[in-house]
């Protein structure tokens, strides 16, 4: 005959869940694919944002950041500066000239420094 324990006398459960080498396997095996899982799923959002990310949003951190870039506009000057402000169509750049503001419809290409 079995001898009982005192959980068991007392209707409760005998097991420990992770103390047996099976289920503690599991355990590992299954944060293991869960932990995997968050990684594909938030590099997927970071890729799917970047390919909706829109000028304005570049500025945005460049202004968060600030960090210098250098703005080409369609009349072929570049205009260099630390992003001071953005609105919904333009940018404000502060450089030693001055402050500058560029509309976003007038820019051709941003250099931002790695």
């Amino acid at each position: 005959m079995r001898a009982h324990s005192p959980a068991a006398a007392s209707g409760g459960s005998t097991l420990e869940p992770l103390g047996h080498p099976d289920l503690a396997a599991l355990g590992r095996r299954l944060r293991r694919e869960m932990d995997e899982t968050l990684d594909a799923e938030q590099s997927a959002a970071r890729a799917a944002a970047r390919r909706r990310r829109t000028l304005r949003d570049l500025f945005l951190t460049l202004e968060d950041r600030a960090d210098p870039a250098a703005l080409w506009a369609v009349d072929g000057r570049c205009y260099r500066g630390t992003v001071r402000a953005v609105g919904v169509d333009h940018v404000e750049l502060e450089s030693p000239d001055g402050p500058r503001v560029v509309v976003f419809a007038h820019v051709v290409a941003v250099e931002v420094a790695p």
